[in-house]
């Protein structure tokens, strides 16, 4: 069996160094809409290398905890942005890079309506709802190029609760 890794809350200061949390904390920068709307502004940066920034949906099965961990991804051409479209909480997973492959992971949980945004290069687990419907809208990189790398560990790590 792997290392066990303990679910940690999602703040901004844990994750700054993987990119941005996507959230609506604190004042909005502007209100709008007759006054109805609040605008949290440029809450992340897109990075693309080239090609074009595009919006897709995901739709991802649910998975139970404890989740195994035997695989990481990174995507060197483009950041790529998770905006859940429920508030149900995901667990986010990244790792910094040693040696051209992911380093010790750090797991989180997400609070209800926080979404990421992984900067370019970042190694990142793949997306892993803990509950139905699992949809996301997902900002990222569309164009030509190797836009992922993947590595698979010798030994898993399993995440807990």
């Amino acid at each position: 069996m792997g290392q066990v890794l303990q679910l940690e809350p999602l703040t901004k200061a844990a994750f700054a160094p993987f990119g941005d949390v996507l959230d609506v904390s604190g004042e909005p920068d502007k209100i709008i809409n007759q006054g109805l709307c609040g605008r949290y502004h440029d809450r992340a940066q897109v990075d693309v290398m080239d090609g074009k920034a595009g919006i897709s949906l995901f739709h991802a099965q649910p998975r139970p905890l404890p989740i195994t961990l035997d695989t990481m991804e990174r995507h060197p051409l483009g950041s790529q942005a998770f905006l859940p479209m429920s508030f149900d909480p995901f667990v986010v997973i990244v790792a910094p890079d040693v040696g051209d492959a992911p380093g010790p992971p750090l797991a989180f949980i997400t609070a209800p309506g926080q979404g990421v945004n992984y900067a370019r290069g970042t190694w990142h687990g793949v997306l892993t709802p803990l509950h139905t419907p699992g949809l996301f809208a997902v900002v990222d990189r569309i164009g030509e190029g190797a836009n992922l790398q993947e590595h698979w560990f010798e030994t898993p790590f399993i995440i807990e609760g």
